[in-house]
Formats: C-alpha cells, sequence, structure tokens
C-alpha cells in the first residue's frame, strides 16, 4: 500500500489508514446528520426547527469534506461513500445511530457528541494532514456552537418540569452505555498518533467529563451508573439502526443511480 508522510511528520502512513479514519468521523457526522432531520417540521417550536436543521447542515458539511477526502484517497467520490456503501462498510459509532426519540433523547445525545467533537476538533487541528487539520479547524467553531445550544436546552429541560426532568434523565440512562465506544484507542489510531495524524480518543474522556459533569449538575441531573456496550460501529459492526437509516437515505441514489438534478 502506497505510503504518504503528511506534511510536518517524519512518519510515513498508510493513505488506507488515513482514509479509513477520515471515514469514522465522516460517518459519525453523516450519520447524525440524518437523524437531525427527522426533525425537519416535528420540533417543538419554530425556532428550534430552525436551529435542528442548521446543526444538521453543519455536521452535513463535516461529513461531505471528510467523506471527500477520503474518497480522494480511494478513488471514490463522496456520494459513492454515503450512497453505495452498506452498514457494515460504514464506520459510525453506534451512538450516532440510535433511533430519533424524543426531544429530550436529541438534546442529551447533542449534548454528549458535541462535547466529544469540541474536544477531537481541537486537537485535530494539531494534526500533521494539512487536511485533516483544515477540516477539524472549521468543525471545532460548529461544535461549540453545537455544544452551547444543547448545554442551554439540557439546562431548561432537566431543571424544569417533572416530566421534563424525568425524560431528560432518561434519555441520559439510555445514551451513556454507547460513549465507551468514542473514547477507544484502537491500532488504526495508535499508527496514526505514532504519525502526528490522528487524535488518541482515550485522551479525549478528561475533557469531555469536564465539560458534561458541570452542565449535568446545573440541570440537577445525575450521571448515569450504567454498563458500557460493546459498541462495534469503528470495526464495520453496525448497530441494530444503522440498517434502517440507510435505507432511507440511500433510497433515491439507489433507484436512480448517476441521477443529476
Amino acid at each position: 500500500m502506497t505510503t504518504t508522510p503528511p506534511a510536518g511528520s517524519g512518519t510515513s502512513v498508510s493513505t488506507a489508514d488515513v482514509a479509513d479514519y477520515a471515514l469514522r468521523l465522516g460517518d459519525d457526522a453523516l450519520v447524525l446528520a440524518q437523524r437531525l432531520g427527522e426533525w425537519i417540521s416535528r420540533a417543538p417550536e419554530l425556532e428550534e426547527d430552525v436551529a435542528l436543521a442548521n446543526i444538521g447542515l453543519d455536521l452535513l458539511g463535516q461529513a461531505r469534506s471528510l467523506l471527500g477526502y477520503a474518497g480522494s484517497l480511494t478513488g471514490r467520490t463522496e456520494d459513492e461513500l454515503a450512497y453505495f456503501r452498506t452498514a457494515e462498510d460504514f464506520r459510525a459509532a453506534h451512538l450516532m445511530s440510535l433511533p430519533r426519540g424524543d426531544f429530550a433523547v436529541t438534546i442529551a445525545r447533542m449534548l454528549l457528541v458535541a462535547a466529544y467533537q469540541r474536544e477531537l476538533y481541537a486537537r485535530l487541528t494539531g494534526s500533521a494532514d494539512e487536511t485533516l487539520a483544515g477540516v477539524a479547524g472549521k468543525a471545532v467553531k460548529e461544535v461549540t456552537y453545537h455544544l452551547e445550544h444543547a448545554r442551554d436546552w439540557t439546562v431548561r429541560l432537566g431543571d424544569g418540569t417533572d416530566e421534563s426532568h424525568r425524560r431528560t434523565q432518561a434519555a441520559l440512562d439510555g445514551l451513556w452505555p454507547y460513549l465507551a465506544e468514542l473514547f477507544v484507542t484502537d491500532e488504526l489510531e495508535q499508527r496514526l498518533v505514532a504519525a502526528g495524524v490522528s487524535v488518541d480518543s482515550s485522551s479525549l474522556r478528561a475533557g469531555f467529563d469536564a465539560t458534561v459533569e458541570p452542565v449535568l449538575a446545573e440541570a440537577t441531573l445525575d450521571i448515569p451508573q450504567v454498563a458500557s456496550v460493546a459498541g462495534g460501529g469503528r470495526r464495520g459492526n453496525p448497530g441494530e439502526h444503522l440498517g434502517h437509516l440507510l435505507a432511507e437515505m440511500q433510497s433515491l441514489a439507489r433507484q436512480f443511480p448517476g441521477a443529476t438534478w
């Protein structure tokens, strides 16, 4: 496999490894953008309908940049990667493809994902890979807004009515077991970290906790004490919900391959 030394790095890395890493990040963003799109015309208030759509578009933009980069390394287009891979070919963490749920689930997931992504992209701005560093530089500004939005709603719901508190705590309890997958450093990451290309995911947890725990305290919500699930999305073992999401997202492109507007 051809190897490429990233700018500023003395270590050569496989282009396949860089492409795989870009796919992980891009698939996370793409799948979550699709979930947020399910709220269009269904949000609890008009302003929130627009806000969730804009956050979804931010994520879609990140996905396009990352899939486009992965495609440039593998000879495929971003559309081919988005619409013509099977669930087993995706590398999104299971947390991203969990069902939309109620509004509390969406806000709780946004809080957790944005806190993770802010830590990730802030570190990735220093990547020896100029393309990844550039994507991260733009993305960190976007996910900082996503985090602020989720924080405000988490406090509003958690410290609101008995019902909003109950639903938000239940949402956290249901999502928390899936967090562990985001903070696993596997052999792929180890190789890329050694070359200065990627971020050691296990090193992000402390910053994530420092961000999320004060928000939950202000929202009068408890940190869930639940066992982690195995995950596997990064290894091509999709969760049970990803196939259904892709069936909807990919249906038009698969029915009319090559069609243009």
